[in-house]
Order: C-alpha cells, then sequence, then structure tokens
C-alpha cells in the first residue's frame, strides 16, 4: 500500500492533500493518483466491514476524496476533449433519497475513465432522468439508493423511460448498499453494481458494443 492509500486509510486529510501535491510536482498522472486513493478507500471500506469503522467515518473517507476529486479534476479534464470522451453516463440518487456517498466515488471515477458524466444529485424524480436521458443521448444511466424504502422509485424512473418510448435506447444500472439480483429484476434494470468499477466496467462494456454495431453500419 502506497503512503498515499495509508494516509486515506487512516483518514488523515492533511497528509493525504499534502501526498497529493507532492506527486503532482513529480509529473504523477492524475490518474495514478486516484488508483492510489482508491486503494485507500477499498480499505477504509474493509476497516468498516469489519466493524472497526463506522458511519462518520465512511463519510469522512468520502469528504476527504471529494477534496482529492477537487484539485484532480480540472486536470483529468485536460486529458480528454468531446472527441475522445468514452460516453455519457447520466447519474443520480432517486426521489426520496438524500444519500449520496457511493454516487459521489462512482462519479470521481467515471470521470477519471473518460466518461462525461451529466451528475443529477440527489432526491431526483422520475422525470427528470427522463429528460435528461433524452436531452444528452446517454447510452448508460445509473440509479443510486441507499435507503431500502425508494428501491420502487428505481422501478418507476424505469417504467418512465419505457411510457417515453426510451428505454430501448439506454441501459440503465442501480447501485446502492444492498441491491442484489432480486432487486435488479424487481426495478427491469438491466445490471446492478455492489462496487463502483462494477459500474465503470458497465459502462465501458455499453458503449464499445454501441460503437461495434455503429462499425457494421457502415
Amino acid at each position: 500500500m502506497t503512503d498515499l492509500a495509508r494516509a486515506l486509510r487512516d483518514l488523515d486529510e492533511d497528509k493525504v492533500l499534502e501526498l497529493v501535491e507532492e506527486e503532482l510536482k513529480k509529473e504523477v498522472s492524475p490518474l495514478d493518483i486516484i488508483a492510489e486513493c482508491h486503494e485507500g478507500m477499498a480499505a477504509v471500506g474493509d476497516l468498516f466491514a469489519a466493524g472497526k469503522y463506522f458511519i462518520s467515518d465512511l463519510m469522512l473517507s468520502a469528504e476527504i476524496m471529494q477534496n482529492v476529486m477537487a484539485r484532480l479534476e480540472p486536470l483529468i479534464a485536460s486529458l480528454w476533449d468531446e472527441e475522445h470522451m468514452a460516453g455519457t453516463f447520466v447519474i443520480g440518487t432517486v426521489s426520496g433519497d438524500l444519500h449520496d456517498i457511493g454516487k459521489n466515488i462512482v462519479v470521481a471515477l467515471l470521470r477519471s475513465n473518460g466518461f462525461k458524466v451529466v451528475d443529477l444529485g440527489v432526491d431526483v424524480p422520475a422525470a427528470k432522468f427522463v429528460e435528461m436521458v433524452r436531452e444528452t443521448g446517454a447510452k448508460v444511466l445509473g440509479l443510486s439508493a441507499l435507503l431500502s424504502t425508494t428501491y420502487p422509485e428505481m422501478k418507476k424512473v424505469i417504467d418512465a423511460l419505457a411510457a417515453a418510448g426510451l428505454r430501448e435506447q439506454v441501459k440503465v444500472i442501480i447501485g446502492g448498499a444492498i441491491v442484489n439480483e432480486e432487486i435488479r429484476k424487481m426495478t427491469g434494470a438491466d445490471a446492478y453494481a455492489a462496487d463502483a468499477m462494477t459500474g465503470v466496467e458497465f459502462a465501458r462494456k455499453v458503449y464499445l458494443k454501441n460503437k461495434s454495431g455503429e462499425a457494421k453500419t457502415h
């Protein structure tokens, strides 16, 4: 584990930001810095699962990660341009749920992997998701939730996409602390993600398949 990953694991924000600046001065790629940070975030998750860290610690780690991304995102943006974007990904936490730690990590990972992300925030109504899928032409939509009481809202979004005639053009992936195959089937989603990287890999496959399909038609 690198010093940066270890500092994030230990929730030492000052040390994390200091090490980020040191690595930038050494011309370490922002993407490599993010990879180190995600190693630290994974360690935080392991400590939480083991009962050694609490929700407040998870929230602090997410806050530290957000501050790191605030420093790195302008640098990441310079690595990509619209023409070379991997694709557009619309994401938001569904109506009735205000949790965004997991969503924000997914957003950071997507952007670091070259995706144009339209982050709608939290407590997003179904109509807003539909509007943004139509407006952006996104091929992937991510629905996030932490509260089990809001999972029916995920189904509502997917039903609204179908009613608007957009369901065939977009793949929907759901994410949250307790999503599983049963919830995926209930909502009608195409996939579920138990971790942030699964969402990134899903988006890659969707856009790779889409580009292959376009090539075959020419």
